[in-house]
């Protein structure tokens, strides 16, 4: 890309396995906020306590997805130039103020009482978080040169989804025994007012403070570019442009790489978005065996994520890709075939074998595309394509549900966008993975 300064020293051969696991336990703390707040507990707590009886014909349904679609907004015109700034020095520094706002905005939700007058500042506290933790996530992603070597690029990178997806179990599994599950848990915090699910917004920024703490102490801030000229918000916008005019240019692939990863990362999203209401509606699961579903199933991406990243280390992050997207095709067709809780169990869990590899090495590939020195940059139009298209998943789950009058024609249009995303992967070039032959740091056994 253009400004060429002098970029970051190569990567070092050894890199501490205590540096990994700091690194790691990031994502393990962030499961707080996106699969506690975002997914299973607040979010459902706005629309079915908070908004409940709020008046109007407008529901508290479509107030979340307002509120969150505003978010993603500004998740796509803020994220690249966030990454941008926080290249050359400063991206611990960029974690760090995004993570701390974001553990604000959880705990403040401990406000959020049990009363439609209160849902506008959930939804306001909720859509605060969702831009600062992926704010946090631009820089955060970008750390990966640090705690990697090319020979180890790929098991880092499951590795911390893994660490993600485990975080998510283990929380979720203690605030449903301690303070959801009957009336207000194994602890029996009261019910009134919704206090048992404020302890847990509590309790989850708690966690997210707790974990992200190594990382701020053990992973070092990378150097800062030699001439380095910290720009304005417009010039910093204006410079966006030239390097993605000169990427285009002179690296075209990765600009192909960032719209068909788009693609298939909006796909997965939506097994996540749509998959218990699928459970519920068309295989019959009980609403109650859902969470149960979702610790399996967090399990199992967990376990895919770990294996495939030492696959992704041999033969690539491409071919891995390519192949979690084929499994998904191929075991998301046969899901829509078949019937009943069983079935659902069984290739549900084989689908959700392929989602975290394929995010993991997502992740590597673009960390291996970036120019050195430019990672954050890059993992912010990263995130700016993957918000662009967030929209065609979920779209095309509403029509073919209303075209054939079926929940279950609601999976073709998952499928739709799994297979555009496979192809558009098709033709782009695997990135070089520079310097592979290095002798083997201490991270392999991370």
């Amino acid at each position: 890309m253009s400004t060429a300064a002098p970029l970051e020293p190569p990567a070092p051969v050894r890199v501490p396995r205590r540096r990994v696991l700091a690194w790691g336990l990031w994502d393990s703390g962030s499961a707080a906020f996106n699969a506690v707040i975002l997914t299973f507990v607040f979010s459902v707590y706005l629309t079915d306590s908070v908004g409940k009886d709020l008046p109007g014909s407008i529901s508290a349904n479509s107030w979340l997805g307002w509120s969150l679609g505003i978010s993603g907004l500004f998740i796509a015109l803020l994220a690249p130039v966030i990454g941008q700034r926080a290249d050359g020095g400063r991206r611990k520094v960029s974690v760090g103020i995004w993570t701390a706002v974001t553990v604000a905005s959880m705990a403040a939700m401990f406000a959020v009482r049990d009363d439609y007058h209160y849902l506008w500042l959930g939804l306001v506290l909720l859509s605060i978080g969702s831009v600062c933790f992926e704010l946090a996530s631009v820089s955060y992603n970008a750390l990966l040169r640090q705690v990697s070597t090319p020979a180890t690029i790929g098991r880092v990178s499951g590795f911390g989804w893994s660490m993600g997806y485990f975080g998510g179990i283990v929380l979720l599994l203690l605030v449903y025994v301690g303070l959801i599950a009957g009336e207000g848990g194994a602890l029996g915090v009261g019910t009134g007012g919704g206090l048992n699910i404020r302890v847990v917004a509590l309790v989850s920024a708690a966690w997210f403070a707790l974990f992200a703490i190594p990382l701020f102490l053990t992973v070092p801030e990378p150097p800062a570019r030699a001439r380095e000229v910290r720009l304005g918000v417009v010039a910093s916008y204006k410079r966006l442009f030239l390097d993605l005019r000169d990427l285009y240019r002179h690296a075209p692939h990765t600009v192909y790489f960032l719209g068909a990863s788009a693609l298939f990362r909006d796909g997965l999203a939506a097994i996540f978005t749509f998959g218990a209401v699928l459970a519920v509606t068309v295989y019959g699961i009980d609403p109650g065996d859902v969470l149960i579903f979702g610790v399996a199933a967090n399990i199992v991406s967990a376990i895919g994520a770990l294996t495939a990243g030492w696959i992704d280390d041999r033969v690539g992050p491409k071919a891995v890709v390519i192949g979690s997207l084929i499994g998904l095709l191929v075991f998301g067709t046969t899901l829509g075939l078949v019937s009943g809780p069983t079935m659902f169990w069984i290739f549900g869990l084989a689908l959700c074998l392929f989602v975290g590899p394929a995010q993991a090495s997502a992740r590597t590939y673009m960390a291996l595309l970036a120019p050195p020195g430019r990672e954050a940059q890059l993992f912010g139009l990263y995130a700016t394509t993957g918000r662009a298209v967030s929209f065609l998943a979920p779209t095309l789950v509403g029509a073919f549900t209303f075209w054939f009058g079926s929940d279950r024609a609601g999976i073709v249009g998952i499928l739709v966008v799994l297979l555009a995303g496979l192809l558009a992967m098709w033709k782009v070039h695997p990135p070089e993975r520079t310097g592979a032959q290095r002798p083997e740091p201490e991270t392999a056994d991370a």
